[in-house]
């Protein structure tokens, strides 16, 4: 019998909020962080909404996690997110030495694993669980833009 709380189970959470993101014509990236199997923080990309290049889904993550934790270590808790990060939002999980990180899609091209950027020696990261999901909202989020220009 599946666990209720794994890895899928919070992956669907972080694309539940990638959806949220689609439907604001955000690039749709969602994120949850956890602690002890409890969702303690929701984001999903807001760059257009709030014209902040810094405002990625992972970044909302780190801040709304920090606050609710009342500190800005993120040790014990495991991100979701639905797409690689990026070098900035990995130096940023890198400071908030997040234990764990969970990767739907890859991103071969601005992914911090492509850009050479390094994560916290003690993070341990998980990839391609909902991968085709992930990617196939990413995809028609971008043809449906292309297709309005």
């Amino acid at each position: 019998m599946l666990q209720p709380f794994d890895d899928t189970y919070f992956m669907k959470r972080a694309l539940q909020e990638a959806e949220i993101a689609y439907e604001l014509g955000e690039i749709p990236v969602g994120a949850v962080i956890t602690v002890n199997n409890t969702i303690i923080a929701r984001a999903h990309n807001l760059t257009e909404r709030l014209n902040d290049v810094t405002a990625h889904a992972e970044m909302q993550a780190i801040t709304a996690a920090a606050n609710y934790l009342g500190g800005k270590y993120l040790t014990d808790c495991t991100l979701y997110i639905t797409l690689e990060p990026c070098q900035m939002c990995a130096g940023a999980l890198y400071w908030s030495q997040i234990s764990n990180i969970v990767i739907a899609a890859p991103d071969p091209v601005r992914g911090y694993q492509h850009m050479g950027t390094q994560l916290h020696p003690k993070t341990r990261v998980h990839q391609g669980i909902m991968a085709d999901q992930a990617a196939a909202l990413l995809k028609r989020f971008f043809i449906e833009r292309r297709n309005l220009n």
